[in-house]
């Protein structure tokens, strides 16, 4: 499983998981999915939101250690 810190990184911009979708050009869904470790985004998606939060790609996911 990826673990991420997507929650924490829009609770630090103050957004919405629209306002993030909308930024990115996905749905609302596809972020609540990635959110809650249902989903695991594409390379550029990760790369997409790695650039808008202004962090690492690995700040934003973490393979679990079993992965």
């Amino acid at each position: 499983m990826l673990k991420n810190t997507l929650k924490v990184q829009r609770a630090i911009k103050d957004i919405t998981q629209d306002q993030l979708a909308k930024q990115l050009g996905v749905s609302r869904q596809t972020v609540n999915s990635i959110e809650k470790s249902r989903y695991v985004p594409s390379t550029l998606l990760a790369l997409k939101l790695s650039a808008y939060f202004r962090v690492t790609v690995n700040e934003l996911f973490e393979l679990e250690e079993d992965d």
